[in-house]
């Protein structure tokens, strides 16, 4: 199977001869990042079984965000966390769309302009739902920044999962309508106005282009989910979901590189064939600004309201209903992950570390032993 670390350790030394003084930092160090990935550059330990004696070496993984290889135990990690916040009700999944005739200022300006595209959004659905005549309350908004299409082309988003309903002065939680939280058009309207406004300010020597008063902004706002153990596992797709993943690629020469993408309007897969540098422009440019958290939490979700939340949830939870997937769960068998894979009866203990080799700048080439600058 071809992997985004092949395509960087074949191709990623010419991209760099190419382009390497106009590459931000983030980009050098993801690629380099990449190639070390669960490699002996990494570091890592020697298991032996405690029956057999098969012995096994594991490397680490880079950590890196933007690396498909890791973070599926962050995934989980994560989800243990956030069950703990989930509300018993109906979920709406809104999203927040920029025009095409912003994007090429907003690649330009990721950090000022990723932050108010967030902020926009989030406080214009938070005001609209104030409003007693949709929601009439306070509410738990988990937002989650996206900068890519299936065919990893630029388009940056905001994902938002919000409960059907908030908290009002009352402290009581009136629910909305069954399929229907805010109106998406006056939304849209907000939205547009409000990320201007931050914009503007953001980048006050920048010329916007006019034309995107002139248009209408995409937003809308997807039916309501109502288990929550599928809420779960929706978040934690679009939390730690990256531009391009392993299984999505299918071969690689020495000019081009073919992967699998889903087509939007007709939920199709295709494939792709692009030169080696233009596949990696198009993974590199949804590499976020070092730092940058792209979830965010507002509402009765921010970190000054827990113990509101909290109190929220207690409210609820009397409306609470046991589902199969409960049960499922509850009968479910962990698995033991340090199994012997030879014998599967004894267990995997670490005898022995592997030191990590130092970050070195490149030498020349592009082998996981040598890291970039």
């Amino acid at each position: 199977m071809i992997e985004l670390a092949d395509i960087v350790a074949k191709h990623g030394r010419e991209y760099l001869n190419e382009f390497g003084e106009r590459m931000l930092p983030s980009h050098k160090r993801v690629l380099a990042d990449i190639l070390a990935c669960r490699t002996e550059s990494m570091g890592g330990h020697l298991a032996e079984c405690e029956v057999c004696g098969h012995q096994q070496y594991s490397y680490h993984s880079c950590k890196n965000r933007s690396c498909p290889k890791c973070h599926t135990s962050d995934t989980k990690r994560w989800l243990e966390k956030r069950e703990a916040e989930l509300l018993p009700v109906r979920y709406f999944h809104v999203v927040f769309t920029l025009p095409q005739e912003l994007r090429d200022i907003v690649r330009s300006n990721q950090r000022k302009l990723y932050a108010v595209l967030i902020q926009a959004a989030s406080e214009m659905l938070m005001k609209l739902a104030l409003d007693p005549k949709h929601v009439g309350g306070q509410l738990a908004i988990l937002a989650v920044l996206h900068t890519w299409t299936r065919a990893m082309e630029f388009n940056p988003h905001v994902h938002m999962l919000v409960p059907a309903g908030g908290l009002d002065k009352e402290g009581d939680w009136p629910t909305t309508r069954k399929k229907w939280l805010v109106p998406v058009k006056a939304l849209s309207k907000l939205f547009r106005a409000r990320f201007m406004k931050l914009a503007y300010k953001a980048l006050p020597e920048e010329s916007f282009p006019g034309v995107v008063w002139k248009k209408e902004w995409v937003v809308y706002c997807k039916p309501p989910l109502t288990n929550s153990k599928k809420v779960l596992r929706y978040l934690g797709r679009y939390v730690h979901r990256i531009a391009i993943t392993n299984s999505r690629i299918e071969s690689m020469d020495n000019s081009n590189v073919t992967f699998r993408y889903q087509e939007s309007a007709t939920g199709k897969q295709k494939k792709m064939t692009l030169t080696a540098r233009e596949f990696l422009r198009r993974y590199l440019q949804h590499v976020l600004p070092q730092g940058f958290h792209k979830v965010r939490y507002y509402g009765l979700l921010s970190p000054a309201n827990r113990t509101t939340l909290k109190r929220v949830q207690l409210l609820l939870a009397p409306r609470r209903k046991i589902t199969p997937d409960d049960i499922e769960e509850g009968q479910a068998k962990p698995i033991d992950k340090h199994l012997c894979p030879c014998c599967s009866e004894g267990i995997m203990v670490v005898i022995s570390s592997i030191p990590r080799k130092s970050r070195s700048p490149p030498q020349g080439d592009m082998s996981p032993a040598t890291a970039m600058a």
